[in-house]
């Protein structure tokens, strides 16, 4: 695989009540300003979302933002972004992120978090893309996750044959380091999602 160049961070539209989740996002977004990697979130202004693009964009990064049309208003677009895509419908957003992002890593965040996130590692699992897929497990935020599929796994609903290949870190600065090792690994050629995948999409 190429190297990184973009990475795809999901993430709340809340802070959480956790400061640390907040400094978090701000130093994933300077190291990733730092490192030329361009972020692609969700587009928004308020909470984890608009701190770590805020970062980015702070420290001489660049930022892609891509927000579905009913979401502008409730999540306060971010307009000081380089790029701005506004879609129809989250499908077509989740879409849009996948295929613009060489990486995925998932900050803490809500339902909406987690739905992306366990998207991408059902078409991982599947061997629909081998794009690297990080939990930034902040103050152990993921554990439970961790946890649940721990116990998918005990009970063989994730099989040996179907692993799931989830990478951790708990600070900031392993996270890069991570993404570029899983990448390196992957297989040229497999990091694209197939067509008929990103049809139904």
């Amino acid at each position: 695989m190429n190297k990184i160049k973009t990475v795809c961070v999901y993430c709340g539209s809340g802070p959480g009540t956790n400061p640390r989740f907040v400094e978090a996002a701000i130093a994933l977004g300077k190291a990733l300003a730092e490192n030329g990697i361009r972020l692609v979130y969700g587009g928004g202004s308020i909470g984890l979302m608009g701190a770590i693009a805020t970062s980015v964009l702070d420290h001489g990064g660049t930022v892609t933002g891509i927000i579905p049309d009913f979401l502008t208003s409730r999540e306060n677009v971010l307009k000081r972004v380089q790029e701005l895509v506004v879609t129809p419908d989250m499908h077509e957003r989740k879409r849009l992120m996948f295929e613009r992002s060489d990486a995925f890593v998932a900050l803490p965040g809500g339902i909406g978090t987690l739905e992306e996130l366990v998207e991408q590692l059902t078409w991982q699992q599947l061997g629909r893309h081998s794009k690297p897929v990080l939990l930034a497990n902040i103050d152990g935020f993921w554990e439970p996750l961790l946890a649940l599929l721990g116990h998918m796994r005990a009970t063989a609903f994730i099989r040996p044959s179907l692993a799931v290949d989830i990478l951790k870190a708990e600070r900031v600065e392993d996270i890069l380091p991570r993404l570029r090792a899983a990448a390196a690994r992957a297989p040229e050629g497999t990091e694209k999602l197939v067509p008929e995948i990103a049809r139904r999409l």
